[in-house]
């Protein structure tokens, strides 16, 4: 069922001051910022070839960010993203073995114009998990 890991999301005070230590200290490929009220977040993406970072900004004060930024005032590992084939079959799949799906359980648009849902982390160790279509 799951593919290759897509991106690792870090949750970020200030995206300005992230994206630039990880361009200028770590000589990254960022992209520009993107904004997705949808999801409440801007992001911007760390090309790693293999796979990426994705850095997380609050964008307004409903962002399920803001709360985590709450509790990790200097940011942290926000979650963690695996490709899927099909995201459909993957998430009945999961639920006919008891793990929880946030939301209303159907697939919203990610930050790469493709189908994403997010697993409840009491499920996988503690760990947010967001599955991508690809």
């Amino acid at each position: 069922m799951l593919g290759r890991l897509n991106h690792v999301a870090i949750a970020v005070p200030d995206l300005a001051a992230a994206a630039a230590r990880y361009r200028d200290l770590l000589g990254a490929d960022v992209s520009p910022p993107l904004a997705l009220p949808d999801h409440g977040v801007t992001v911007v993406f760390i090309d790693l070839g293999n796979s990426k970072v994705e850095l997380l900004e609050p964008l307004g004060g409903n962002s399920p960010i803001a709360a985590f930024l709450e509790r990790n005032p200097t940011g942290g590992m926000h979650h963690i993203c695996y490709e899927v084939d099909d995201i459909r079959a993957a998430r009945d799949r999961l639920l006919a073995s008891g793990a929880r799906v946030l939301g209303d359980g159907e697939p919203k648009t990610g930050a790469h114009g493709n189908p994403v849902l997010f697993l409840h982390p009491k499920d996988f160790s503690g760990t947010l998990v967001e599955l991508e279509q690809v």
